[in-house]
């Protein structure tokens, strides 16, 4: 086996590029993957473009799909060559966040408490998986078996689009008949979309404007879709909800406009559930808090990763629940990662998520 692997390095801000890298050496408890399937993610994209800080020279990538290449000698239960995924999240399993339930927490203990990125490390504080070799730390912790009956398309939305959209619709307590709008359609609205239907939402009501996704949010699930180019989408939401407004508010985007649209459209008592990646300081208006008496609740959730997240993603795909590999609209080879991350970046010719093989 060569020592050296292809790899996509962040050089600079506004500049990717593949590069040779060494290939990891494994500690005891780590294990190394050969990646079949990865993707580019949108958090990719702010990397790039510099508006998320990493170091130069980092691989980038979070979402990994693979084969056991070689296993750290103290790792058990698994066996090289077996087909796995890793969580884009990958807690350690023994840290107080892990032990009090909250995997995705499982960050660096930081000078002023526990540092906001949680237990995000692939392509962020560790070298990534856009690379032909991914290093696993903590591997009895993170790898799941892919199920011999499943593709590499089929649990690649698992690692991190499909646990974090699920997630917008589990920290929003979707209850059986709830009404429940999910603001922006992009690979995690839409999945966001397909977890709030699978958890008993009556009535779906995705905003969207671009036409590729608002014909996927209605595959996914939606019943409804408000096109926000054409009408204010609160007003919409207000008239469609007979002015009772929704149960849960999902945001996927992380912007301003749509975490204060998703508060106006909240009934009283109604969850707000938080998945976009805010890149300043938000704003909450006076009214639509009701000045803090309205009995809202904002959640905020970080994707949720380690072997049994994975694990009970594989069985929604196992068992034709959900298909995500629609989500899947453009297919590129690693050598070819930089027209990749162009096309991803330019959100043209109705891409959603590219399958990227080495």
């Amino acid at each position: 086996m060569s020592k050296m692997m292809k790899a996509t390095i962040f050089v600079e801000p506004g500049r990717i590029a593949l590069d040779d890298r060494p290939i990891p050496d494994i500690g005891p408890l780590d294990a190394l993957i050969r990646i079949t399937t990865t993707t580019i993610c949108g958090t990719d994209i702010h990397i790039m473009k510099g508006e998320y800080p990493v170091a130069p020279g980092l691989i980038i990538g979070h979402e990994p799909v693979g084969v056991i290449d070689k296993l750290g000698s103290a790792v058990t239960g698994y066996q090289e060559g077996q087909r796995v995924i890793v969580g884009a999240i990958t807690p350690c399993g023994w840290s107080n966040a892990s032990l009090s339930g909250h995997h995705a927490q499982c960050g660096r203990a930081a000078p002023h408490g526990y540092e906001a990125i949680g237990g995000w490390r692939f392509g962020n504080t560790i070298d990534g998986c856009q690379a032909e070799f991914l290093h696993v730390p903590d591997a009895m912790a993170n790898l799941a078996p892919i199920p011999d009956d499943l593709s590499d398309e089929q649990v690649l939305m698992c690692p991190d689009i499909m646990s974090t959209g699920f997630s917008g619709a589990e920290s929003g307590n979707i209850r059986i008949g709830d009404t429940v709008a999910v603001f922006a359609q992009g690979p995690i609205g839409l999945c966001a979309t397909g977890g709030a239907r699978l958890m008993g939402a009556s009535q779906i009501i995705a905003v969207e404007t671009v036409p590729e996704r608002m014909q996927a949010a209605q595959e996914m699930g939606a019943d409804v879709v408000v096109d926000f180019h054409k009408e204010d989408a609160v007003e919409a939401i207000r008239r469609i909800t007979n002015g009772r407004g929704v149960d849960v508010a999902i945001e996927a985007l992380g912007l301003q406009q749509t975490f204060e649209a998703a508060l106006r459209v909240l009934r009283p008592g109604g969850v707000l559930s938080s998945l976009g990646v805010y890149s300043g300081d938000l704003q909450i208006p006076l009214d639509a808090f009701a000045a803090g008496l309205g009995d809202h609740t904002i959640r905020t959730t970080l994707c949720p990763g380690g072997k049994e997240r994975m694990r009970r993603l594989m069985n929604i795909v196992a068992s034709n629940r959900l298909d995500t590999t629609r989500l899947v609209t453009h297919r590129y080879r690693l050598d070819d990662i930089e027209k990749a991350y162009e096309l991803f970046a330019e959100q043209s010719d109705g891409v959603l998520k590219i399958a990227i093989t080495p």
